[in-house]
């Protein structure tokens, strides 16, 4: 048996990110030229986690490329996706005695030894962040000892505290570390599970879910908005990485990125351009992000994604 500590969750469809993730999987989706997942995987393995596995569905023959690339156990669930719980459930049998698992999407500065440390060997541990507004993102609550007593409706400790109006709160990361034995309360099927509805309806209520509080940077790039913000922010320097992307960056396109193996004959002002692509003379590009490979047609564009086979995306209005 492998000891896998480590689990990365990239099987899910993106609905919200479509048409982006149309062609490629959401956690591959570039920040700064990279794939998304890239940054997880470095911060994973600043702490000590060497043995990872990634899981794939939508689109699994791109996320074994990277995995294949990046030295990481690759676990394919066809012909049905089997979920946050289904799929760890799956790969049980190369995991160690407490995995960490990390959606794949998530670009978080969390202190993953201290998570990995709250764990205990038959519970849980599940990294919280506090929003001033919770819209309609499910409330998870901490207890003053530390715990997690309640997650939305769903699950509850006995005594757990009334749900408040007050829509501020505590919610879930996407980031938590579970042990064996409690992914082994998860069904073994091939259908889609959820790991929230299995394991953590019955750890909860026996208070065996250790509240990591996280203060620090935390972006859900959910829709195509919150990917051109994400990137915006990551130029920025509001967002840290973990890897030094500016090293692959043309340094003379102050207030950009732009990749050394780019083509840039007309003007860029906040935005990004991947490799391979070409911005022709007459293209005016204004908080944009570029994908690798894309020539960008003529023209003045504002907040703009370019993808795939030289489409475009129109973004919202950024305040």
């Amino acid at each position: 048996m492998s000891t896998n500590t480590a689990f990365i969750l990239a099987a899910g469809f993106g609905t919200r990110l479509r048409p982006l993730t149309s062609i490629r999987p959401k956690p591959l989706l570039p920040l700064l030229g990279r794939p998304m997942i890239d940054y997880a995987l470095a911060n994973l393995r600043a702490h000590g986690h060497e043995n990872i596995m990634v899981n794939a569905h939508h689109l699994w023959e791109e996320v074994a490329k990277w995995a294949d690339q990046n030295n990481v156990e690759l676990q394919v669930e066809l012909p049905n996706i089997l979920g946050t719980g289904g799929g760890l459930r799956a790969g049980i049998s190369r995991m160690a005695e407490k995995v960490l698992v990390w959606n794949g999407d998530i670009i978080a500065d969390i202190h993953l030894s201290d998570l990995y440390s709250a764990c205990s060997n038959d519970g849980a541990a599940m990294a919280l962040r506090k929003s001033d507004n919770l819209g309609k993102v499910t409330r998870v609550t901490p207890s003053p000892q530390g715990l997690v007593e309640r997650i939305g409706s769903i699950t509850q400790m006995k005594q757990a505290s009334p749900i408040p109006d007050d829509p501020s709160g505590y919610h879930f990361t996407g980031i938590h570390t579970i042990s064996r034995k409690a992914i082994e309360m998860v069904p073994a099927t091939d259908e889609l599970s959820c790991i929230v509805r299995t394991a953590y309806c019955e750890l909860i209520p026996q208070g065996n879910v250790q509240a990591h509080i996280h203060h620090g940077q935390w972006v859900d790039a959910g829709t195509p908005n919150d990917y051109l913000t994400a990137n915006l922010l990551a130029l920025a320097g509001k967002i840290t990485l973990p890897i030094d992307q500016w090293k692959d960056a043309d340094a003379q396109y102050q207030g950009c990125w732009v990749s050394k193996e780019a083509d840039v004959e007309g003007k860029v002002h906040n935005t990004i351009v991947g490799k391979n692509s070409h911005v022709p003379k007459g293209a005016t590009l204004t908080n944009c992000v570029v994908w690798d490979g894309v020539t960008v047609p003529a023209g003045e564009h504002l907040e703009c994604i370019f993808f795939g086979n030289n489409q475009k995306h129109q973004g919202k209005h950024l305040a």
